[in-house]
């Protein structure tokens, strides 16, 4: 290969790494190991994870039940081992789950057109900031503080290369909710909000898009999908472009991954969608038939033309999403946000009485709230917590500037009993601190 490339010595191939760049020593390493004590040393790790806490853990990730049902489907080999479906005449089945997801996802978002599923829910809303950015020729994003500080920060990531500039919209420190303020002015692309937020609490969709319309920007909406069993989806309040991560949609918590994101918009603005969409036909007999379509190529060979680079989906995980809701239904995506509402405000009843503990906002909660520890340490109590059985969390921000609030949610898979050891166990551990 050096004599092919006109080199002598090996080094010749990296002379172009800087020397700064260059190991200056052989790298720490331990000797190679064979298959079996490296499956031995993986299975002590895997052996550490606690797989018997109760979950009240929220922030983005829900412990809902996912039925048997999904994970048959899934083990077919058909969708185990799919694969981008280049060639529709031998790929009709995934095609048509892919379409069906599409559809699901409109009828969630209230929007007319989604795309075949995206990596997860942060990916989800920087590709829709690149669009945004895109249609209106603007390149300035109000993001709202109340948006979970892991999508604030991929979006952040994405932006920067392009040269767009991000400011917040403050969050009421009393409700919870976003403020509506005159940040939002005639440059900036996209407002930026979740429903619910990164607090747990029922934003005011209407009012954000009315404002972001009153500028010429765009609503952005990352939505927790299993809300609208409860609330009105965001397409119909006026957002333009709604996205979201669909972990709560049979994928299970799963070690934290993976899951799938998605994304739905208006049809005038189908041409700057992410990834790909699946489009119905028919053949020359006739019949019914699915094809990719919307698919630009400047996506694939043209980067510099590109609104995104993104050329693939989270098929698997999509699958997975399209079991659930099909398994669910209407009516059981309904009964399911009420479950979980209903677990979630029993919760917050109990802990609301525990002595060095507060509920953080009087906001509208749907399943999932933060709680104030004013006088504990609060990653101790975390931590002491999990030692007695119980997940919470995440830790946050606090928007008054001081201290950490921590998430706690409660799914329809929560019982009384349940609650009942969560309350004693945060007790236990606040009279430890004090």
């Amino acid at each position: 290969m050096l004599e092919v490339l006109g080199h002598e010595h090996l080094d010749d191939l990296f002379a172009h790494i800087p020397e700064s760049l260059r190991p200056t020593a052989p790298l720490d390493l331990p000797p190679g190991r064979s298959e079996d004590e490296v499956v031995g040393t993986l299975s002590r790790l895997a052996a550490r994870n606690r797989t018997d806490l109760i979950c009240f853990a929220g922030g983005g990730a829900y412990d809902h039940y996912v039925p048997a049902v999904v994970d048959a489907v899934l083990q077919r080999g058909e969708l185990l081992t799919s694969y981008t479906p280049y060639q529709p005449e031998v790929s009709q089945g995934i095609l048509q789950v892919l379409f069906e997801f599409q559809t699901m996802i409109c009828e969630l978002s209230g929007l007319p057109v989604a795309n075949a599923s995206l990596y997860d829910g942060g990916s989800a809303v920087a590709e829709a900031a690149a669009m945004a950015c895109a249609i209106t020729r603007r390149s300035r994003l109000v993001v709202s503080q109340a948006t979970d500080a892991p999508t604030r920060q991929i979006l952040a990531t994405y932006s920067h290369p392009h040269g767009r500039s991000i400011d917040g919209l403050a969050v009421d420190t009393t409700t919870g909710m976003t403020t509506i303020t005159d940040a939002v002015d005639d440059d900036v692309a996209a407002v930026v909000v979740s429903q619910p937020n990164g607090f747990g609490v029922i934003e005011d969709i209407r009012a954000h898009a009315e404002a972001a319309h009153a500028a010429g920007a765009l609503l952005i909406v990352k939505l927790e999908p299993t809300a609208v069993g409860l609330l009105a989806t965001p397409g119909s309040q006026g957002a333009d472009i709604v996205v979201g991560d669909g972990q709560a949609l049979g994928q299970g918590l799963q070690f934290g991954g993976p899951t799938v994101g998605f994304l739905a918009c208006a049809t005038d603005h189908a041409r700057r969608i992410p990834g790909r969409v699946v489009g119905e036909t028919v053949d020359i007999t006739g019949q019914r038939g699915y094809v990719m379509t919307l698919r630009t190529r400047e996506q694939d060979i043209r980067r510099e033309r590109a609104t995104s680079n993104i050329c693939t989906n989270q098929t698997l995980c999509a699958v997975a999403a399209t079991v659930y809701m099909s398994w669910l239904g209407p009516q059981g995506l309904r009964e399911l946000a009420v479950g979980s509402l209903r677990r979630t405000h029993a919760t917050a009843e109990h802990l609301a009485k525990v002595d060095g503990l507060e509920l953080a906002f009087t906001g509208p909660y749907l399943k999932e709230f933060a709680v104030r520890l004013p006088s504990a340490d609060v990653h101790a109590v975390v931590g002491g917590v999990c030692d007695d059985g119980y997940l919470i969390g995440p830790v946050v921000d606090d928007p008054t500037g001081d201290g950490h609030l921590v998430m706690v949610a409660a799914t329809e898979r929560r019982t009384t009993a349940d609650i009942t050891g969560l309350v004693a166990a945060l007790e236990r551990q606040l009279a430890d601190q004090r």
